[in-house]
C-alpha cells in the first residue's frame, strides 16, 4: 500500500508539470493568435522571443520548479490532511513566486520584450487547471469511496470522549477516505458508532495481516498508561502511528513544536502573527488597503460629518478608548452617534438605544459610523480585520468569566471581523463571538482578510439589525 501510495505521489507530480508546461504554451498561443489586439501592428518581436528555445526551456524549468516546490510543502503526500482550499490556495501563492522568478529570469538573460501579459495568463492557465485536477480527482476518489474502494483502514485506540471527537470529525470529512474498522478499549461503549474489537491485549492480534494500515491512539487522560504498549505493538508491526492527544481542546489549530535536549515544548498560544513575514504581509495589507478606503470613502466622511455637526451638539468625532494589541489602549475614532452622555465609556449599545440621535441611528444602521476607524488602520492601532476591539470596562469583566479571552489580545483588533460576517455583531452572545475571534487568528490567512472584507462590503454585513429612531 506504502509503495502504491508513492507511486500515485509521484505520477501526480508529473502530471502537473505536464499541465504547468501546457498552460504555458497555452498562454503563448491565446495571446498571439487571439489577442493581437493589445499589440497594435501585430505580435512583433514578442512571439519571435515567445517561440524562443531558451523561453521555452524557462517555461519547462518554471514547471519543474512549481512541482518541486508543491512536493517539498507535501501537497502530493496523500497522508498528509489537506483540503482542497488549503491545496488551492498553496497553489496559487507557489504559482505567483514562480511566475515572478521566471520574470526575474527573463530579466537577467536580457530578453525584455517577452509580453508581460502571456504571464498573466500562464499564472491563471496553470493555477486553474492544478485546482481543477484536483477536483477532478476528489470527484473521482469519492466515487471510488462509495465503492469501497481506495479506503484506508485504521485501528483506534480507545473509547471515551477523545474517541467519540475523532469519529465525529471523520463524519464530517468523509472526502479523506478514512475508515476506522474498530477499536480496542477497556470496555464497550454503546454510545460510539464503531466496532468493539476487544481490550487492549488484541493489539497483537488486530495487527497481523495487511488489512490495517494506520493506529490512531484516542485515549482519555485516565488510560494514558496504555500508550507505551501501544507504541510497542505498533512497532513490532511497522504500523503508522497518528495520535489525538487528551489536551486537543486545548491546542491551537497550528502547532509548532520546539525541542530542548529530551523535551518537546509545544506552543499552545502561538498565532501566525508570530511569524514577521506574515506580520509583514497583513500589516502591509492593512496600510495600502486603509489608504484606498480613505481615498474612495472621503466624499461618504465628509457628508457623514457636515450631519453629526447639524444633528445635535457636541463634537463631530467620538474618541473612546479600546483595548488593542498586547492590552495596549488605544483612542478608536468613530462619527458620533449619541449625544453627549455620562456613559460613554462604560455602556453597552443595544439595538434600541435612546441615546442614539436620528442621524446617529441612520449612519449606525449603514456603519458608516465606523468610516474614521480606517485612520485607526493606518496609525497602527487596528487591523481591517480582526476582533472587534473592547473597552478596557468589558475587557475586565469578561476576561474572568470566558475562557480564552485575552487570545484575542495577542493580535490587532479589526474594523470587521471573522465573528461579524457571521451574524455575531453588536448585542450578540459574547462567548460565542469569542469563539470565532479565536478560529479566526488561528487560521489566519491573507486569503480569509479578503474573503472576510467581501462578504463585508458585498454579503449585506455593513447593514446591521439596529432599529431606525
Amino acid at each position: 500500500m506504502e509503495k502504491n501510495r508513492r507511486i500515485r505521489a509521484v505520477c501526480s507530480c508529473l502530471a502537473d508539470a505536464v499541465l504547468l508546461f501546457a498552460a504555458y504554451l497555452l498562454a503563448n498561443y491565446l495571446r498571439f493568435n487571439y489577442m493581437r489586439f493589445f499589440q497594435p501592428g501585430g505580435a512583433g518581436p514578442a512571439l519571435a522571443i515567445a517561440q524562443d528555445v531558451r523561453t521555452l526551456a524557462a517555461g519547462a524549468v518554471t514547471a519543474v520548479a512549481i512541482v518541486c516546490v508543491l512536493w517539498l510543502l507535501r501537497i502530493y503526500d496523500s497522508r498528509r490532511l489537506y483540503g482542497l482550499w488549503r491545496q488551492s490556495r498553496t497553489i496559487a501563492v507557489v504559482n505567483a513566486l514562480c511566475v515572478l522568478v521566471f520574470q526575474a529570469v527573463l530579466y537577467l538573460t536580457r530578453i525584455t520584450n517577452f509580453s508581460r501579459m502571456v504571464l498573466v495568463l500562464y499564472y491563471l492557465l496553470a493555477t486553474g487547471l492544478l485546482v481543477i485536477k484536483r477536483l477532478i480527482l476528489r470527484w473521482y476518489r469519492r466515487r471510488q469511496r462509495d465503492r469501497g474502494e481506495g479506503l484506508r483502514h485504521l485501528l483506534m485506540i480507545g473509547g471515551g470522549a477523545i474517541a467519540a471527537k475523532y469519529l465525529k470529525a471523520l463524519e464530517h470529512n468523509p472526502y479523506y477516505g478514512f475508515v476506522v474498522d474498530g477499536y480496542l478499549a477497556g470496555q464497550a461503549n454503546s454510545s460510539l458508532d464503531c466496532h468493539y474489537l476487544g481490550g487492549y491485549t488484541q493489539m497483537d492480534t488486530c495487527l497481523e495481516g495487511d488489512g490495517i494500515e494506520e493506529v490512531v491512539i484516542a485515549l482519555d487522560a485516565a488510560d494514558m498508561d496504555r500508550i507505551p504498549e501501544v507504541l510497542a505493538a505498533c512497532d513490532r508491526h511497522g504500523t503508522r502511528v497518528t495520535m489525538v492527544p487528551f489536551y486537543n481542546d486545548y491546542l491551537p489549530a497550528r502547532p509548532t513544536i520546539d525541542v530542548l535536549d529530551d523535551c518537546k515544548l509545544i506552543n499552545i498560544r502561538q498565532t501566525p502573527f508570530d511569524n514577521l513575514a506574515n506580520a509583514a504581509v497583513k500589516r502591509l495589507f492593512d496600510i495600502v488597503g486603509s489608504l484606498v478606503l480613505i481615498v474612495l470613502t472621503s466624499p461618504v466622511m465628509l457628508a457623514v460629518a457636515i450631519g453629526v455637526k447639524l444633528s445635535s451638539p457636541g463634537p463631530i468625532l467620538f474618541k473612546q478608548e479600546r483595548i488593542g494589541l498586547n492590552k495596549k489602549p488605544f483612542l478608536m475614532y468613530k462619527f458620533r452617534s449619541m449625544r453627549v452622555n455620562a456613559q460613554e465609556s462604560t455602556g453597552w449599545s443595544t439595538n434600541s438605544d435612546p441615546r442614539k440621535t436620528k442621524f446617529g441611528s441612520l449612519i449606525r444602521k449603514f456603519s458608516l459610523d465606523e468610516l474614521p476607524q480606517f485612520f485607526n488602520v493606518l496609525k497602527g492601532d487596528m487591523s481591517l480585520v480582526g476582533p472587534r476591539p473592547e473597552i478596557p470596562f468589558h475587557v475586565e469583566h469578561f476576561k474572568e468569566e470566558i475562557p480564552r479571552y485575552l487570545v484575542r489580545q495577542q493580535v490587532r483588533p479589526g474594523c470587521t471581523g471573522w465573528a461579524q460576517v457571521n451574524g455575531l455583531r453588536g448585542d450578540t452572545d459574547i462567548a460565542e463571538r469569542i469563539r470565532y475571534d479565536i478560529w479566526y487568528i488561528e487560521n489566519w490567512t491573507v486569503a480569509l482578510d479578503i474573503k472576510i472584507i467581501f462578504r463585508t462590503v458585498f454579503g449585506g454585513k455593513m447593514v446591521n439589525d439596529e432599529k431606525l429612531n
